[in-house]
């Protein structure tokens, strides 16, 4: 399927993993400019050549660095007509009384205060652009809270806020969205200490039982398995085009059925 994005920029961060790097490669497939934000890039940094890919690494949880994307992404390609606001971490504990005042500031830092820099340096640059769009990252967590990730449902409830907020002032310019992925397959999932090992000890069973397990069980997903971050980036791609010309302001779960919103 073509979304008709050929000759756009977009910028997308976290874009060296899970579905920023389903996101980024699904762009450049569809003929999009793509400037790619991570903290590294080394595994991407020969995923297209330079006419069409500009992989930068930055830490866009300090200050300044947005505003040096911003600049890198116009000086290389002129415009920006897509953001996609997708880094984000989760820190697993037991519970909300492991969570300290460290890891609420790395996680907001992250999640919430650098989506909103990112994105107030880029709308100067995307309301000259007709058809301009910010796609952004929540969680079905936003709505409802996981006991072993309390700060990152926090912070994803803030993007969802904030992406309403958003779409209601800039609306008539630019097309703000947001979409909430359910459980999917990425290294946050799969790193040492991440959630399926997590699992594993939650519900004393091996690494791939225990996400099963947890899939049917209990998340009770209709179709029984968690996401791929390719499922999640195909609705990027569409909220990103002006097939989705007339939706602002939306939330797309992408989440297999397991949370159903009222």
């Amino acid at each position: 399927m073509s979304y008709g994005l050929q000759d756009k920029v977009a910028i997308v961060t976290g874009a060296n993993d899970g579905i920023g790097l389903a996101t980024t490669k699904a762009l450049l497939q569809e003929g999009v400019k793509v400037v790619a934000a991570s903290l590294n890039v080394d595994d991407i940094k020969d995923l297209a050549n330079s006419d069409t890919f500009l992989p930068l690494a930055i830490d866009l949880t300090k200050e300044n660095e947005s505003k040096k994307l911003i600049d890198a992404a116009i000086k290389h390609f002129g415009k920006i007509d897509i953001l996609a606001n997708i880094a984000g971490i989760a820190i697993y504990k037991e519970s909300f009384l492991d969570v300290t005042d460290e890891d609420w500031e790395k996680t907001f830092a992250t999640n919430v205060f650098a989506v909103a820099r990112l994105t107030k340096e880029a709308i100067p640059y995307l309301r000259k652009q007709a058809g301009a769009s910010i796609v952004n990252i929540a969680s079905e967590s936003g709505h409802v809270p996981d006991d072993f990730a309390i700060d990152y449902s926090a912070s994803k409830a803030a993007v969802l806020n904030l992406t309403q907020a958003l779409a209601n002032e800039f609306g008539d310019e630019i097309r703000v969205n947001v979409v909430s992925p359910g459980p999917t397959r990425t290294s946050m999932w799969n790193k040492p200490g991440g959630m399926v090992d997590m699992l594993a000890e939650k519900f004393n069973k091996e690494r791939e039982e225990a996400v099963s397990y947890f899939a049917k069980e209990v998340r009770k997903i209709p179709r029984g398995s968690i996401g791929k971050p390719e499922e999640v980036a195909n609705v990027i791609l569409f909220l990103a085009s002006n097939k989705a010309a007339y939706v602002n302001g939306a939330e797309f779960p992408v989440n297999g059925g397991s949370v159903r919103y009222k």
